[in-house]
């Protein structure tokens, strides 16, 4: 029974965790612009498919738009 409750509450938290990480993948928090600026830091927000929902999100803000990073980094895939 000792052992148990310790087991139990890591596999629950190994769950929470590929929960979170799924989760952030399907929300796209990686996609191609950011929202950067004194308040975001560096990368900033990422979560703007085009660069015009990042301007429009910045507007009237001391923030601006940027390329992801992960995106502008990028290594191409090879197909051989």
């Amino acid at each position: 029974m000792r052992r148990t409750i310790p087991l139990l509450a890591s596999l629950a938290a190994l769950a929470a965790v590929a929960v979170s990480a799924q989760a952030q993948a399907q929300t796209g928090a990686n996609d191609r612009y950011c929202l950067q600026g004194r308040q975001w830091g560096y990368p900033g927000n990422c979560l703007f498919t085009t660069y015009q929902q990042c301007q429009a999100t910045a507007s009237g803000t001391d923030a601006y738009c940027g390329l992801n990073p992960r995106y502008a980094f990028m290594q191409p895939r090879r197909y051989y």
